[in-house]
């Protein structure tokens, strides 16, 4: 008999895998996309941290339960990743680390703590005394304009203001878009690995009330290091297809700065300042983002 399926850590894989124009399945144990001729492309999905299906994209009930097991996030975005519709949880979510966050983001005290410690993380200094986090988030943003005119001016890219509209992908200038489908690379694996530590995307500290609002909390810690040089970088080559040039190159910059082995780490960081005791884990609860073992009888066979 085969062993258990064992998904692989989020830091030894892929970190994100588009797939357009194709129907998703599984075929002699094999993850596949089949395209319209026929032609089978296989996809190494126990390896992949996160599967972006864009319009077009179908998806078999099979292949969403070998996704599941192997914990792979499976994602569901418009044209160019411009907007996220949905995405399927891979099992990872655990009460304890559920009602950890919930405490953390309900506690306005440690919820301020948090949030400085996102603050150093993310401009590598201590934020202001005595600010509430509204007063954070004002300076924040008035950090990242000017980072965003910085970038602008090192790469020689004409840049007016970070602005775009989703329901018409093309009417937004090329920095804009390039800046877009960067983010949704970003976006994707930050909200698979929350998904793989048992988290919640809807329980943010600086941004709420959105379903990935922790997604982009996680995400701003990281993307000015990554994926926004890449956008502005793209866009001064002014290319044919920018979004895929975007993708390519976010790819490397992953691989590069080893984000994959960063993320959960950091969010781990982020959560622990709050300063407020972790729940302990029901005696029942699993391993994280690894299914529940199957035995091979009924419930009085051992093993």
């Amino acid at each position: 008999m085969l062993p258990p399926l064992k998904p692989l850590p989020i830091k030894d894989r892929i970190s994100v895998v588009y797939v357009e124009r194709g129907n998703l399945d599984v075929i002699d144990g094999s993850f596949v996309v089949v395209d319209a001729t026929g032609v089978r492309t296989h996809i190494p999905i126990g390896s992949v941290a996160c599967l972006m299906l864009e319009p077009g994209t179908r998806v078999s009930h099979a292949a969403v339960v070998l996704a599941a097991r192997v914990g792979c996030l499976l994602v569901w975005i418009g044209e160019a990743g411009v907007r996220l519709y949905a995405a399927g949880q891979p099992g990872g979510a655990r009460s304890d680390h559920l009602l950890y966050q919930a405490k953390l983001a309900l506690d306005d005290s440690a919820r301020l703590k948090v949030v400085r410690k996102m603050y150093a993380l993310r401009f590598k200094e201590e934020p202001p005394e005595r600010r509430s986090v509204e007063q954070l988030r004002g300076i924040e943003g008035v950090r990242v304009r000017k980072t965003y005119e910085l970038l602008a001016q090192q790469f020689g890219v004409e840049w007016k203001h970070r602005n775009y509209d989703h329901t018409q992908w093309e009417s937004g200038d090329l920095p804009n878009r390039c800046l877009s489908s960067a983010t949704a690379c970003i976006y994707g694996i930050c909200e698979a690995a929350i998904l793989a530590a048992g988290y919640a995307p809807a329980v943010g500290f600086i941004h709420t009330g959105k379903p990935q609002s922790f997604v982009y909390d996680i995400a701003d810690i990281f993307k000015f290091d990554t994926v926004v040089p890449v956008a502005f970088r793209i866009a001064s080559k002014n290319p044919r297809n920018p979004e895929r040039e975007v993708r390519l190159a976010c790819r490397d910059a992953f691989r590069q700065s080893k984000l994959l082995d960063r993320i959960i780490p950091t969010i781990e960081e982020v959560l622990a300042a709050g300063e407020l005791e972790r729940p302990k884990a029901h005696e029942e609860a699993v391993d994280i983002a690894i299914p529940n073992k199957e035995g091979l009888g009924d419930a009085g066979h051992r093993g």
